[in-house]
């Protein structure tokens, strides 16, 4: 049976980068392996498959004897079992000990930056746009002053652990390779309290409150986020705390609605003022401001004040305010003023396409169409 290419194996192209090619096999390894797929002899041939792509097209001279002769350029000794100099044990060392460790020969690290944690928070409209300094108190994780977040008690240390030797992790033979697992008894900690600390409880971290004053600047929307580093989880074993992301959520407004950096609002009128026109009084969040509307408005008319809007956060000029005009039809009318109405009907009826373009327009459109039919 003809071998496929090397490339295909790896789902990557021939210029991958040899970074690409790393991620790929640990990619497809991941999925093959013998452990994630027992009593499935495909998926151990393709696992083998995969190695022998590996091996040749992460060695440079291999892989430019491979992509001038194909199969033919490279020692076929060095297939999928990998018992060719640089074989299998040397990748998979390479390759996994990034996710295991370095290899079982060194001490790992154990110092544990803390997690982030987000935090949102709700701000009215008119404080988002012109910015506002809050007050926030957040429940977080934080180093025990009593052990120093060692999590022994006073007078006492964690004592290094007898299974992994203080490393963190112990190496498992399976079959023929072997692999690192996290140390069941420290659960990767390296040492273990004996004697654990009373408050703490041997965590190293105490569950608290703090109070800490945002700045808000002016101009943040919805979806926001402002970073206060530092400002997260404490970190385990001596690491750096994690950062507070604080995300802004903006309420919505009883009047305005905001799209990026411009608001749009509703502003309702009487049919006599959108017929005869007239001067409005319209809120802006600096105020009210003068609306002149000019006669025979019609409903959802737009009018724009310009700079009446929102300056972004990231720069640039405020935007608009836009108006949308609503014609208001009258409610509870007295019998005198319906009559009234009446006789006003009565008077536009004669010129009735004169005094209602739209109309007219719309229910011709409508017989056309059912003339049509």
């Amino acid at each position: 049976m003809s071998k496929r290419d090397y490339y295909e194996v790896l789902g990557v192209s021939r210029d991958a980068s040899d970074r690409d090619v790393k991620k790929a096999y640990r990619r497809m390894a991941m999925k093959y392996h013998p452990d994630r797929n027992p009593d499935d002899a495909s998926a151990e041939e393709n696992f083998k498959e995969v190695n022998e792509a590996y091996e040749i097209l992460s060695d440079s001279q291999k892989k430019a004897a491979y992509d001038q002769y194909g199969h033919a350029g490279v020692d076929p000794n060095q297939g999928a079992g990998g018992h060719g100099a640089g074989g299998f044990g040397d990748i998979f060392g390479d390759v996994f000990g990034d996710i295991f460790g370095a290899g079982g020969g060194g001490r790992r690290s154990h110092v544990q930056r803390g997690a982030d944690l987000r935090y949102t928070l709700e701000l009215q409209l008119e404080e988002a746009v012109r910015g506002v300094e809050k007050q926030i108190r957040i429940p977080t994780l934080v180093s025990c002053k009593t052990c120093s977040g060692s999590g022994a008690k006073a007078g006492t240390k964690p004592t290094q652990c007898s299974t992994c030797g203080g490393i963190g992790q112990v190496r498992m033979q399976q079959g023929f390779f072997s692999v690192q697992q996290t140390c069941p008894a420290c659960h990767g900690e390296g040492s273990i309290v004996k004697d654990p600390c009373g408050d703490c409880h041997g965590r190293g971290r105490v569950e608290e409150s703090k109070t800490l004053s945002v700045k808000i600047p002016a101009g943040v929307d919805t979806g926001d986020r402002i970073r206060l580093a530092g400002e997260g989880e404490a970190g385990m074993h001596g690491g750096p705390s994690g950062d507070l992301f604080v995300q802004v959520s903006v309420k919505e407004h009883p009047i305005f609605e905001r799209d990026g950096r411009n608001l749009y609002c509703e502003v309702p009128i009487s049919f006599v003022d959108a017929a005869l026109g007239g001067e409005l009084e319209v809120p802006t969040l600096d105020g009210r401001v003068k609306l002149k509307v000019p006669d025979e408005t019609q409903s959802g008319k737009m009018f724009r004040l310009r700079g009446k809007g929102v300056a972004p956060v990231r720069g640039g000029g405020a935007g608009d305010l836009l108006c949308r005009i609503l014609v208001e039809t009258p409610v509870n009318l007295s019998r005198k003023q319906k009559d009234l109405l009446r006789e006003f009907q009565s008077s536009l009826d004669e010129k009735y396409e004169k005094h209602s373009p739209k109309k007219t327009s719309f229910f011709d459109g409508v017989k056309k169409f059912f003339e049509d039919m």
